[in-house]
């Protein structure tokens, strides 16, 4: 699996006058009808690419289908922030979309460079609440070239449990699978005991989108410094929220094998503690089982530990030392809500479910 690219440098200046507008990007869009890629332009292979903008991350893949699934070609992530300051103003911020469209130049030119046939790109959380969300997805249109859909909260919370719904233990009859965002928190109750067959639409028992995530908690009740009182505020605020979802859902932790299934920077960042390492490592956390009590104890380290400690970690960092606890209270919520003796971790989401759903669609799976 190739590894997250990074690129520091900025191909245009911040001032989006001094940007030059870019042709609609080439590849087959998003409206296109399925079975639409032109293999003898592109290859009996072609490649697929999805982008997530979400609330604090731009995040790319590109893929090729392999048999049943796919083959990860190219990948790129970059934390722009997006929905900074949004709780407050109620609008998308000059900086941030300055920051988002730099990322997503670079995402076109890994686009136009790979020949890529087709692709999904789809904003989450701070597109839909912004009062500007739509005006500057038609910016990133007119000088990016890309052409992005707002996505409803239940075309996510499928998406999201598409793209790791296969991390589910097949013992299990039922499990909760949520994906806490930096705007919203995705929660599915997912059918696995006779899934054969079925979509994730139609395994769903219930799903909810909650209109919080790390960004929106941490703004509101503070991230640096985080009492123990200040992280229950949090914990309570997420449970409020969820109420419906609980009601709807409670008799899933009663079911046999049950199992918490999440992914998500907060989860990915609890195994790369869990198993002490240095850096993060995708391929050491993709996949990764936790049992309650190293949940506990992970979760125990991670309150005791001050901001700079939490930024000096490898596994968290500078950029998210100030998100990652609210991330924590978001999960301390969920667990309290479905009691789970094991948590398995996915290090993926709304990409890996885009892509598998337009390889479907082209009948270029196995």
């Amino acid at each position: 699996m190739p590894r997250e690219l990074e690129p520091a440098p900025q191909l245009y200046p911040v001032a989006s006058s001094a940007r030059p507008a870019m042709r609609p990007w080439r590849g087959v869009s998003r409206f296109a009808a399925p079975c639409a890629v032109d293999l003898a332009r592109f290859g009996t292979t072609p490649l697929y690419a999805a982008i997530d903008l979400g609330t604090n991350n731009c995040r790319l893949l590109i893929a090729k289908p392999e048999g049943a699934g796919f083959r990860v070609v190219d990948s790129f992530s970059r934390i722009v922030r997006l929905g900074e300051g949004l709780s407050q103003t109620g609008a998308l911020g000059e900086g941030a979309m300055a920051r988002t469209l730099e990322a997503l130049l670079l995402c076109r030119h890994k686009l136009d460079e790979r020949g890529v046939a087709r692709g999904r790109f789809v904003a989450t959380e701070a597109c839909r609440a912004a009062s500007n969300g739509a005006a500057f997805l038609a910016q990133i249109k007119a000088e990016v070239g890309l052409d992005f859909e707002r996505l409803d909260r239940h075309s996510e919370a499928l998406l999201a449990a598409s793209g790791c719904a296969a991390l589910a233990d097949p013992a299990a009859k039922s499990v909760v699978l949520f994906d806490i965002g930096g705007g919203s928190t995705e929660l599915v109750w997912l059918d696995v005991a006779g899934a054969e067959g079925r979509s994730v639409g139609g395994r769903a028992r219930a799903w909810a989108s909650l209109p919080l995530g790390v960004v929106t908690l941490a703004e509101r009740h503070g991230g640096q410094d985080v009492s123990p009182a200040l992280y229950e505020a949090m914990v309570a605020e997420t449970q409020s929220a969820m109420a419906g979802f609980i009601t709807e859902a409670g008799a899933a932790a009663r079911e046999p094998g049950f199992h918490l299934l999440g992914t998500s920077g907060t989860v990915t960042t609890l195994g790369g503690l869990f198993l002490r390492l240095e850096r993060y490592d995708r391929r050491r956390i993709d996949g990764l089982w936790m049992d309650n009590a190293a949940v506990d104890q992970v979760l125990s380290d991670l309150l005791a530990m001050n901001f700079e400690a939490r930024a000096a970690n490898g596994c968290i960092g500078r950029e998210r030392a100030d998100l990652v606890l609210a991330g924590c209270a978001i999960f301390e919520a969920i667990r309290r809500a479905f009691p789970a003796p094991r948590l398995r971790i996915g290090d993926r989401g709304l990409r890996e479910g885009m892509l598998m759903e337009m390889m479907r669609q082209d009948g270029a799976l196995a």
